[in-house]
């Protein structure tokens, strides 16, 4: 009898191919759970075999238990889930088995809690849930809660927790099942996407106006991009209670997206140095430094004391034009995302000294938003999304307002699909061409994906005015360039 190379001396696999089986399995059941609705039993009693024999509570393959259920009754695996689908650099050699099919096991539990979000009605409870379980998603993947999906805190842009994979990405990365690494660094951004449209689906299958007419109900409603969406298509069909619940919701929504685009807009100064303006003196402007050196010569070898006679301080005052900003937001369905971060974004400049924040909506016809461009929240409930795009009628709306061009910033906000292309094209051109700042986005999303349509997108890169598109950080960055 032959001895198999891949045998004990009792016949038995080694322990190596046993774990690669269980965490199979276990990958097995997740692949039949996520395409067919129906239960394989065999698979079922097989990973509860094997999660019993590792340790792990059997509530990881109860799809009736979210993942924050789990972590309640056994607080140890909180920190398990807390970057376990960051890749780490692979090493065949010191492969931990058994690490790795514990791993499988969670990473299941995460995946089929988020993706297999089965049919019907939707309670607000289930929605609640849903939204806790892409939040673990998120810590799974390195990322802060609500990060990839751009809502509660998280449309600052990314930010890792710690040993992500972001667009900068980490280096090779670990499968767990040798060969080369995977680069996930264009997954892991690409998966926020994905989440929203989930998350909107289930909003949908959700009878959104009863559960607002019901304050109980309501409160465990989380604000999210999504939510933002059916409260704004639907506020004018709400009254009462309901209509008071959606504008709390919004206001919720505004609050916290709001605090964390301020941070980003405050970061820089805005204006140069104004040196003719004398420092103020006092002891916060004194500069050290400065000082010592311009008093060098009084230094006494014999007493190595340094008597100073004349102090200096550091200009502060910052030589600032007023600047006009005019942002012009397509309010048609598609734009919605956008609609809502420039909207919030635009209060923020027009908090800012010496901005001056013009706002402008339309679909197929223009609303001139400006008395209200300082409030977000009474900015977006006088919105009205849907309908066509007619881009000429917002332009006749903004281009009055273009006074000083050399002083002036347009920010157009649109996939630009019209059906006046040229047209609207032609006088976009003259107001480049005039001396003002013209910036066209084709997306300002918390997950940066978009499209724009490619005759417009070629035309304003010959132009000299490429679309920004992507992330509401790059926005940011342009309008602070040209502010300061």
């Amino acid at each position: 009898m032959t001895h198999h190379p891949h045998a004990d001396d009792h016949g038995a696999p080694p322990l190596g191919d046993a774990q690669d089986n269980r965490r199979q399995v276990l990958y097995w059941r997740l692949l039949a759970r996520l395409f067919d609705p129906e239960e394989q039993a065999a698979l079922e009693s097989a990973s509860l075999a094997v999660v019993e024999d590792i340790g792990l509570p059997t509530a990881l393959l109860d799809p009736g238990a979210s993942v924050d259920s789990v972590v309640q009754r056994h607080p140890d695996l909180a920190a398990e889930f807390e970057g376990l689908m960051v890749p780490e650099p692979e090493d065949e050699e010191a492969r931990d088995r058994a690490a790795e099919v514990r791993r499988a096991a969670l990473v299941s539990k995460v995946l089929l809690n988020v993706f297999a979000t089965g049919s019907g009605n939707v309670s607000a409870e289930q929605l609640a849930r849903w939204q806790s379980d892409a939040d673990w998603l998120e810590r799974a993947l390195g990322c802060r809660p609500g990060e990839l999906r751009g809502g509660r805190g998280a449309a600052g842009g990314p930010g890792r927790s710690g040993g992500g994979v972001g667009p900068a990405g980490a280096g090779p990365a670990g499968t767990g099942v040798g060969g080369p690494a995977p680069d996930l660094s264009r997954l892991v951004p690409a998966i926020g996407p994905e989440l929203g449209s989930i998350e909107a689906g289930l909003v949908r299958r959700m009878h959104l106006r009863e559960v607002l007419a019901d304050p109980a109900l309501a409160a465990r409603l989380t604000p999210s991009m999504s939510l933002m969406e059916q409260l704004l298509r639907d506020k004018d069909n709400l009254s009462g209670v309901a209509l008071a619940n959606a504008k709390a919701l919004i206001r919720r929504y505004v609050d916290e997206v709001t605090e964390v685009l301020r941070t980003q807009v405050e970061k820089s100064t805005v204006g140069e140095l104004d040196r003719s303006v004398p420092p103020k003196r006092v002891f916060r402007n004194l500069d050290i430094d400065r000082t010592i050196w311009k008093n060098l010569t009084n230094w006494s070898p014999e007493e190595e004391r340094l008597y100073v006679d004349r102090l200096y301080y550091r200009h502060t005052s910052r030589r600032t034009t007023p600047q006009r900003l005019v942002v012009v937001v397509d309010q048609s369905g598609s734009m919605v995302d956008s609609m809502v971060n420039c909207t919030i974004l635009a209060s923020i400049f027009a908090g800012l000294p010496k901005v001056d924040v013009h706002l402008v909506a339309y679909d197929t016809q223009a609303l001139d938003l400006t008395p209200w461009a300082h409030d977000p929240f009474e900015t977006l409930l006088r919105t009205k999304l849907g309908g066509g795009t007619d881009g000429t009628v917002a332009m006749a709306l903004a281009q009055p307002k273009i006074a000083e061009p050399r002083n002036t910033v347009v920010v157009w906000i649109s996939d630009f699909y019209e059906w006046r292309h040229q047209e609207l094209f032609d006088s976009m051109a003259a107001v480049h061409r005039s001396g003002a700042k013209f910036i066209p986005v084709g997306s300002v999303t918390s997950s940066g994906r978009g499209s724009v349509n490619p005759w417009f997108r070629e035309r304003f890169k010959d132009l000299g005015t490429p679309v920004v598109s992507g992330h509401i950080k790059k926005l940011v960055h342009e309008l602070k360039t040209f502010l300061t």
